[in-house]
């Protein structure tokens, strides 16, 4: 089979470095958190209209950048071992690799005829070296479309942030070109992240789904997983979410966007899967990741917590209920499952204190396992939106220009494996309207999904398909 040439053509690549040195030498530890991640990349993908920038060589969005970059000293420095061979960024103002393209169709067609997997031309990841001395791990893509849009891509290890962290970067960037004020991240690791000196209490679901994760990929380490998932991005307005949540009321009047839709399409994925996968106990299991930053840092806080905040639980449905069940119910089981989590904060400190006591002698981390899989998992990006103003989200307020929001976010996890990742976040609509992408192993299983009555009959508009070869 021939390989569909890409329509990204890089023109330019150079290196951003910080308006003012950063302290020389100075060393950033990487957390259990951190290093938990280290087997996944990321990216996040912004949509622009119009070409509010100019020629990025010489124009202030350089300018800008590089006074941005000053407050993120992790973004700038290099990978490195610590004595007791840990991950660090020492910090050294090495740069971030920023490449210039020209996409050879529209802005428009682009959102019609891509997919993740060619998406990621436009924030591609280079894996990180043996030796990553000299290597970036963040890079910036400015890519120009036919007929003026611009996507903006940034490229990461999961070592070292999670797309939340990108996503401030991003907005920190555009508040400055604005002019606007803005404040450096939080990058000392908050102590209620766990030390590793507590005992983890085993008895909590997420330290046992930590653990048997850890187990299951040590097991599973020889099977190569796909590393190029088909995908379908599905956009539901405000009015629409507004009839679903309606809908399901009687079953659970609380119900969020995210409830509802992580409900709908776990169901539904399973009926496209045919044999529907199962563990031991013939239940159904959905892996539920959501930012856990308003637990270790204070609401009135203006900054953030730069690095990995994301955690990872386990709701598991007997595997009959799934099937029988209104998806009302279904949608109240994820409910009450975020919620507990919300109020049982010992199930996330467990699972951090876990990660920490994860040493072997000398005070090295184990190695990092799979986060992302391998069943089916749903990534909540709840957080992102900003209560007042029409609930904006972080993501559709980073503007660069004032009158210039992206008409389009995406946010990808490379190396996930398994059944298939689902990523629910805000929409460039506002409010409660959101996008729903989702990335299976195979095209027939996404085919199947962009037909299926149940979620077609919520009239949502489908992008970045695939050009249906």
């Amino acid at each position: 089979m021939s390989q569909i040439q890409s329509r990204v053509t890089p023109i330019t690549k150079l290196t951003a470095v910080s308006s003012n040195p950063s302290v020389s030498g100075r060393v950033y530890p990487l957390s259990a958190a951190d290093h938990a991640m280290g087997r996944h990349s990321a990216a996040v993908v912004m949509y622009y209209r119009e070409n509010p920038f100019g020629s990025f060589i010489v124009d202030p969005m350089r300018e800008s950048l590089s006074k941005v970059l000053t407050m993120y000293p992790t973004v700038t420095g290099r990978l490195t071992r610590s004595e007791n061979g840990n991950w660090a960024v020492k910090g050294n103002d090495a740069g971030v690799r920023v490449t210039m393209t020209k996409v050879g169709t529209t802005l428009d067609e682009w959102l019609r005829s891509a997919d993740s997997v060619e998406e990621r031309d436009l924030a591609p990841f280079e894996e990180m070296p043996e030796d990553p001395c000299i290597w970036s791990p963040f890079r910036i893509q400015i890519n120009e479309f036919e007929g003026g849009g611009v996507a903006i891509g940034v490229s990461f290890t999961h070592l070292t942030a999670d797309p939340t962290s990108a996503t401030f970067l991003l907005k920190t960037w555009a508040d400055a070109h604005r002019g606007e004020p803005v404040l450096p991240p939080l990058f000392p690791r908050p102590s209620s992240l766990g030390d590793g000196e507590k005992i983890p209490n085993i008895a909590t679901n997420s330290t046992s789904f930590y653990a048997n994760m850890s187990k299951l990929a040590a097991t599973n380490d020889h099977i190569v997983s796909p590393t190029k998932m088909s995908s379908v991005t599905f956009k539901f307005s405000n009015t629409t979410i507004n009839q679903c949540l309606s809908k399901i009321k009687a079953h659970c009047p609380n119900a969020t966007p995210f409830d509802f839709l992580a409900a709908l399409f776990w169901k539904q994925i399973l009926k496209t899967k045919g044999n529907l996968p199962k563990n031991e106990e013939n239940n159904q299991s959905l892996s539920i990741c959501t930012d856990i930053r308003n637990s270790f840092q204070s609401s009135n806080s203006q900054r953030y917590y730069f690095g990995n905040a994301v955690h990872i639980s386990q709701l598991t449905i007997n595997k009959k209920e799934m099937e029988q069940c209104e998806l009302g119910h279904i949608v109240e089981l994820v409910h009450s499952h975020i919620e507990r989590l919300g109020e049982e904060e010992e199930e996330i400190w467990s699972a951090m204190e876990w990660l920490e006591s994860r040493k072997e002698k000398g005070g090295k981390y184990a190695a990092p396992f799979k986060m992302y899989g391998p069943e089916l998992s749903c990534v909540s990006m709840e957080h992102m939106v900003m209560k007042g103003n029409g609930d904006e989200s972080l993501s559709y307020a980073t503007k660069f220009v004032s009158d210039s929001k992206p008409v389009h976010v995406s946010y990808n996890v490379g190396n996930a494996e398994g059944e298939g990742l689902i990523i629910v976040m805000p929409s460039n609509e506002g409010g409660i309207a959101r996008n729903v992408t989702v990335m299976l192993p195979s095209k027939r299983e996404v085919d199947e999904l962009c037909e299926d009555q149940a979620i077609l009959s919520f009239n949502p508009v489908m992008i970045l398909a695939g050009r249906g070869n």
